[in-house]
């Protein structure tokens, strides 16, 4: 066990421009402190403690992140050692204080709950934090340096690329397939027995460090000048035990990339879980305060945070979910899948982030304003810069912002890289409207 560490305890944050714990970061609109969550579950009274927090130390607005985080904005000149003292004290900090930035896992919010799932991925996912934090060699990758751990659930975000990843293979005994630098939907580079993996990824994330240096931070970049399979030799040498070669037939299956919204079965009797959406990733302090409420009056106390920047309620009783779910509309969140809002994904913006070039937040609302009209319900990711903070994966459409008002749009394709394929140079929000219900009547948000 680790005592919680307490701001006295805290070292000088390395320099970064990703906000976290104890690195605010400045933005037009405030600070913007990043609480990273362990498979991105919140207690409800941890929920509380930050809701108090942004009111007393900052704007009260939050940000549901894709990787299942929260942030909160507009954080107060001099307010921040109060807010992270709060924070710490709520026991949202890392157990070592130089360890923050490396808590990057990804799960699915629907870990060791989903009827679809191969694995629990819980005990394996906390082993796998505890080893981030309390190896002090690996406190040295990026902030941005992320893992994903899959359990094979139906409720799973596969379009984000990790750094490394792992998947559960069907089948007894427990084995994971792992790959570098993409997604679980991608071949995998080998597979393990599930008692390997904390070796494996020791292992591979120390000869990363080792071979990246101070020249490359993320593994995408190392596998531009070493080959995956160079890499995995070099790896093998440190193992003790054979690295299997992946399954020439296996596919991670396909599981659909929309927001969950609504009700969805539990692996336990009687059970089951509620989600909802955020309107463009965003929720308030008093929202969360009800969330809280709802968490304990419905469920087991607790929230999960989604890569869709949603919620989800566990272990609701199932004469319970349709009240609830009532319940979250009534506090703002979105529970139809037919609302334009639950496709859109916009990041801050030019109203609150000094590179945006484009108010995509308000332009997002306007554009949901203009499919109400029409049936078409495409997915989309408004980006005011090419950062594309808010999306880590590619959306089948995206408007990036080329001034304040016009837009690019881009369609996904398998030929074209980065955001896809550019089907206009210089749209309004208006047009894109127009362009959206001629072409994507349908409802079909990948047409």
């Amino acid at each position: 066990m680790h005592d919680r560490p307490t701001s006295a305890d805290l070292p000088d944050p390395r320099p970064s421009a990703c906000p976290g714990l104890l690195r605010i970061v400045q933005a037009l609109d405030g600070g913007i402190c990043r609480v990273k969550l362990a498979g991105g579950v919140l207690s409800s009274q941890q929920a509380r403690a930050i809701a108090e927090a942004a009111e007393r130390c900052a704007s009260g607005v939050l940000e549901l992140t894709n990787r299942s985080n929260l942030q909160i904005r507009g954080v107060l000149p001099g307010q921040q050692a109060e807010l992270i003292e709060r924070l710490l004290a709520a026991g949202l900090g890392p157990s070592n204080p130089a360890a923050d930035d490396v808590r990057n896992l990804l799960l699915s919010p629907a870990a060791g709950l989903d009827p679809q799932a191969l694995l629990d991925t819980r005990p394996l996912a906390a082993a796998l934090l505890d080893l981030l934090q309390n190896t002090p060699a690996l406190h040295g990758l990026s902030a941005k340096f992320a893992l994903q751990l899959d359990g094979g659930e139906a409720l799973a975000m596969l379009e984000h690329r990790h750094d490394i990843w792992l998947s559960a293979l069907p089948g007894t005994p427990t084995r994971l397939a792992f790959g570098l630098a993409g997604c679980p939907t991608d071949r995998p580079l080998g597979v393990v027995e599930a008692e390997q993996v904390m070796p494996l990824v020791e292992q591979l994330l120390r000869l990363f460090i080792e071979l990246a240096g101070s020249e490359h931070s993320r593994m995408r970049q190392l596998l531009a000048v070493i080959v995956p399979n160079q890499l995995l030799q070099q790896l093998q040498m440190r193992l003790p035990f054979a690295v299997q070669a992946p399954p020439a037939d296996w596919q991670r299956a396909p599981v659909s990339q929309r927001a969950p919204i609504g009700i969805y079965p539990q692996q336990q009797a009687g059970l089951c879980m509620v989600a909802a959406a955020s309107r463009l990733g965003r929720i308030d302090a008093a929202q969360l305060n009800a969330l809280a409420d709802l968490a304990e009056q419905h469920g087991d106390a607790s929230l999960r945070l989604t890569p869709w920047q949603g919620l989800l309620l566990p272990n609701i009783p199932e004469r319970s979910a349709d009240n609830l779910l009532h319940k979250l509309a009534e506090l703002g969140l979105l529970i139809d899948a037919q609302e334009p809002l639950s496709q859109l994904i916009a990041c801050t913006g030019s109203s609150a982030c000094g590179k945006g070039l484009a108010d995509s937040k308000a332009d997002a609302l306007h554009l949901a304003e203009r499919l109400r009209a029409s049936s078409a319900r495409p997915h989309v990711h408004l980006s005011a810069c090419p950062r594309s903070c808010a999306a880590a994966h590619t959306a089948p459409f995206t408007l990036l912002a080329s001034s304040a008002g016009h837009y690019q749009l881009y369609q996904r394709t398998p030929e074209a890289a980065g955001f896809g394929q550019l089907l206009a140079s210089a749209m309004t929000i208006d047009e894109a409207g127009d362009w959206f219900a001629a072409h994507c009547a349908t409802g079909n948000s990948d047409a």
